[in-house]
Formats: structure tokens, C-alpha cells, sequence
């Protein structure tokens, strides 16, 4: 196998900020310590526009690993219906699904994807969340966790080396 057959399979993992948050935030900071090839770019404007952002910078990319917190995961969730087959898997980090402007589709995508969100988010409630990702994604996993909108006490305790490949 030649360089260019591994770098085929090898996954691309992005991080994908919150609203009001940036690429200096307690999850980009940690992604930079711990795992220092996750791709993190600040993201401005709105939903429109951030995925407009997020467009260009995986242009011609594929096997894509989005990483989305709150705002940044209903941003992965937006991507991934409108691109399936460029995405490898999603982790959607109490990801913002209320917003007024998702619609699932009208049939779940594939995507291996795993929702983590806190049983105390008054945020992006699990019960307003969860049944949006029910009809989104097919093969989900969900982790009703004892934490709230932040994570911050789940956030490092999950299976990072596993769920970035």
C-alpha cells in the first residue's frame, strides 16, 4: 500500500464551536492539548453563514469527524444531512437541534452518530433535543449524562481516542 491508500481511510476530525464561543474556549483549548490534529477554526455569522464557513474549509474532504458543541453541533447535524457520504461519524456535544431553523429529514441518515447531553441542560433540553436526533440520525447512540449545557464534567471523560478515528 502506497502513502496515498492510508491517508484514504485516515478520518479528518474538526472541532466545531458553540455561538458564543471561539477556538479559545475550554473544549478548542483541550482538543489542542490533548489531540493537537483536530482542526479548529473560529466560526462567525449565522447558521448560514458558519456553514458556508465550514463548507470551505473542508472543501474537498471527505471521512469527516465533526466534533459540534451546542450551536457547533447543530451545525455538524446541518452538514451531515446535506453531505452524508463526506461524513465518517458525528459527536453532538448538547448540540443546539431546538434551534428554530433545524428540520430533520425526511428519512434519518446513516451516520454513526453519538449525542452527549446533560441531564440538567435548560439549554438544549434532552427533551426537546433528543427527539430531533431520534428522527435524524439512524444509527445514534445517546449518553444522558449527569452534567448540564457545558459538559464540562463529561467533556474530558469521554473515549476521545476512539471517537476521533
Amino acid at each position: 500500500m502506497g502513502s496515498d491508500a492510508g491517508h484514504e481511510t485516515q478520518s479528518i476530525p474538526l472541532f466545531l464551536h458553540g455561538l458564543d464561543s471561539s477556538i479559545e474556549g475550554t473544549k478548542a483549548q483541550w482538543f489542542r492539548r490533548h489531540f493537537p490534529g483536530v482542526r479548529l477554526q473560529n466560526y462567525t455569522g449565522d447558521l448560514d453563514e458558519r456553514l458556508a464557513q465550514l463548507e470551505a474549509q473542508v472543501a474537498g474532504l471527505e471521512r469527516l469527524v465533526l466534533v459540534g458543541s451546542s450551536f457547533g453541533g447543530l451545525m455538524a447535524a446541518c452538514f451531515a444531512l446535506r453531505s452524508p457520504e463526506r461524513c465518517r461519524r458525528l459527536v453532538l456535544l448538547a448540540p443546539a437541534l431546538n434551534f428554530v431553523d433545524f428540520h430533520p429529514p425526511a428519512a434519518p441518515i446513516a451516520v454513526p452518530t453519538l449525542v452527549v447531553t446533560g441531564a440538567h441542560d435548560t439549554v438544549c433540553p434532552p427533551a426537546l433535543i433528543l427527539p430531533l436526533a431520534r428522527a435524524s440520525f439512524a444509527d445514534l447512540e445517546v449518553r444522558l449524562v449527569d452534567d448540564d449545557h457545558m459538559l464540562h464534567r463529561t467533556f474530558p471523560t469521554l473515549d476521545w481516542p476512539q471517537l476521533l478515528t
